[in-house]
């Protein structure tokens, strides 16, 4: 017989037992509990990450003048027929969108009836957002180019030689830059538009405006709030990859071959006082690289991060090799002299020599639309859109004799007669 003081004992210790048992578990049904909800956690972010976003198809670009937008213009031109979409285009025999006018609406062909169902728009134009918003879907994404104003002027200077007085009148570059001022005739802005602040100007501005620090931030922050997302073409394969991200495109979606270059022999050397110059002749267009160069860097470090940027430009510009394999017989872009098919050949202007390319012979039907498509020029590729989206309409006529060439089966390609 127990006494009962073992008894006593006995009794706390069997308390003590069951306590411990207790603790034990509540302890491992937390544990569980919180192991679960980590796991759902988990699931639920890997499931954020892993989301596919959604490709956009309404999108706005704003092609400036001697920025390597022509060849953002083919990109966007293929996507549209890729995926069967609807371009604003120019109305009638127009190549560009009413430019150097101000945008308005029916320079588009068949606002009147289409209305603001209209995927694509890219051709040239003077920016005017209330006007093309009644174009354009209300979840149009807008994006534009900007590219170092030092070489934009050189190449402006060399393509439009014969075209803007400030420029003809001039023996070269460092001579108009001497002194712009007794070349620039204000009287002659409308015709001197490619001789001063050009970007500034085709973003809607002003662009022999006084250049003061309250006005240029209000444009700045104007044109921060109109457009998505700004490139730039000192850094274009940066700006293919930073493109594909923001609008959820493929990798193809992307893939150029330079369209609208000019043979180095064409390019006239700065003198480093002329690039000094330029800076404050065209005060305006730098202070608007300056600003967007930045924030194009800062928006590459938040969204995709250096690393892996390097990595996708590198697979670009091997899928880009690729493709030169596949499609050019000459593996680069020719002289127009070299240029075997003229139904391809761009647009020849001022003192410059714009370069195109070759073909090769024997692909097939399927490689050598895509091939063609990629070297097209902004012309023909806007005459042949026209075309197919407007086939009642009177076909551009580009002024030279038409051209035969196979494109879907056998098409016409007019060669130009007008810049862009």
């Amino acid at each position: 017989m127990k006494s009962p003081g073992c008894a006593s004992r006995h009794f706390r210790c069997h308390i003590i037992f069951s306590l411990c048992l207790g603790l034990i578990f509540l302890s491992g049904f937390f544990h569980v509990k919180n192991k679960n909800y980590l796991i759902v956690k988990s699931h639920k972010e890997l499931l954020m990450s892993s989301t596919p976003c959604r490709a956009k198809t309404n999108v706005m670009f704003l092609k400036t003048h001697k920025t390597a937008s022509s060849t953002v213009l083919n990109i966007m031109f293929r996507f549209a027929e890729r995926y069967n979409l609807t371009v604003a285009l120019p109305a009638g025999q127009l190549v560009h969108l009413g430019y150097p006018k101000t945008f308005l609406a029916h320079f588009v062909e068949g606002f009147q009836t289409i209305g603001q169902h209209y995927n694509i728009m890219c051709n040239h134009l003077r920016f005017n957002l209330s006007e093309v918003q009644k174009v354009m879907a209300v979840n149009t994404f807008y994006f534009s180019i900007l590219r170092n104003p030092i070489p934009l002027l050189e190449s402006s200077y060399v393509y439009y030689k014969d075209n803007v007085p400030a420029f003809r009148i001039s023996k070269d570059v460092n001579e108009y830059l001497t002194s712009p001022t007794k070349y620039y005739r204000s009287a002659d802005y409308k015709q001197n538009i490619y001789a001063r602040n050009i970007m500034w100007f085709d973003f809607g501005y002003d662009n022999n405006a006084e250049d003061n620090k309250e006005y240029t931030q209000e444009v700045l922050k104007e044109i921060e709030q109109n457009f998505h997302l700004i490139l730039i073409a000192d850094y274009f394969d940066e700006s293919m990859i930073l493109l594909k991200h923001a609008l959820c495109w493929d990798l193809d979606d992307v893939i150029y071959f330079k369209l609208n270059s000019r043979s180095q022999d064409t390019v006239q050397t700065l003198t480093p006082e002329s690039e000094e110059r330029i800076k404050e002749w065209c005060s305006l267009d730098w202070k608007l690289y300056l600003h967007f160069n930045q924030s194009f860097w800062r928006r590459i470090e938040e969204t995709i991060g250096l690393e892996e940027l390097e990595k996708e430009v590198n697979h670009l510009r091997m899928r880009q090799k690729e493709l030169m394999e596949t499609c050019l017989s000459d593996q680069e872009a020719v002289m127009k002299d070299h240029i075997k098919n003229k139904a391809l050949l761009p647009f020849q202007s001022g003192a410059a020599n714009i370069l195109g390319y070759n073909l090769k012979q024997a692909l097939d039907n399927r490689t050598l639309r895509t091939c063609q498509k990629m070297v097209m020029p902004e012309l023909q590729y806007t005459s042949h859109l026209y075309a197919v989206q407007h086939p009642h309409r009177r076909r551009k006529r580009l002024g030279l004799p038409v051209l035969q060439t196979k494109l879907q089966g056998k098409m016409q390609l007019p060669t130009p007669n007008s810049g862009t």
